[in-house]
């Protein structure tokens, strides 16, 4: 079996980590700072639709954009050291490459937070792909960055794993089962968001999994 998993809000919860990057460049513009909430709107489809948003809600000028944007990914890298696993990923994870099942990881994070988030969580080695937001010209929902994680694992069928609208449009493009993680970043309910099969604690994903064997 092959599992493509989603980072932010699937596997790591780092919508603190966003929301303070944010407001360290809104600190440096002198600007008011946003709430985790309302930068949870902001997220998932990458860093430049990320910094679109953010220009859009506050008084940042779309002249600064290119200063705006390199100022957010070097707080977020330093940020991205705080990074936090939500509750039982590890162990799951662990157990789930144990069994045989190989594990890819697709996020619209580019690769240079996305490095230092994945030692800092201690989940660098168990993935046998890791495709990043700027690794290709698509990103999620695109399904470019998932057929390309599943032709470098040689799989015909995968099952994707993520916790927003666009994993749940991601999973669809990509004609893939796609399993919900409820406790992520999402701002939809739950019951508005296709997919096969949902969970808020990862010691139950490796039977949902077996599901789909």
């Amino acid at each position: 079996m092959v599992v493509l998993f989603d980072l932010d809000g699937t596997l790591i919860d780092s919508l603190q980590n966003v929301t303070d990057a944010a407001n360290r460049v809104l600190a440096d513009w002198r600007q008011a700072a946003l709430s985790p909430r309302r930068v949870a709107g902001f997220v998932g489809l990458g860093e430049q639709v990320f910094i679109d948003r953010l220009i859009a809600a506050t008084a940042l000028e779309e002249a600064d954009r290119a200063a705006v944007l390199d100022a957010f990914i070097g707080y977020y890298k330093e940020e991205a050291l705080k990074t936090r696993l939500f509750p039982h990923v590890l162990d799951t994870l662990g157990a789930l490459k144990n069994a045989g099942v190989a594990m890819g990881l697709v996020t619209n994070k580019p690769r240079a937070p996305l490095i230092p988030t994945l030692a800092s969580a201690g989940i660098e080695g168990l993935f046998g792909v890791i495709i990043a937001g700027d690794d290709f010209s698509k990103r999620k929902p695109d399904p470019m960055p998932v057929h390309a994680a599943m032709e470098q694992m040689g799989a015909t069928r995968a099952v994707y794993v993520g916790d927003s609208e666009t994993d749940a449009k991601t999973a669809q493009n990509a004609g893939l089962p796609f399993v919900l993680f409820t406790e992520g970043i999402r701002v939809s309910p739950v019951e508005e968001l296709p997919h096969d099969a949902a969970f808020d604690d990862f010691r139950a994903l490796p039977e949902i999994l077996r599901g789909f064997v």
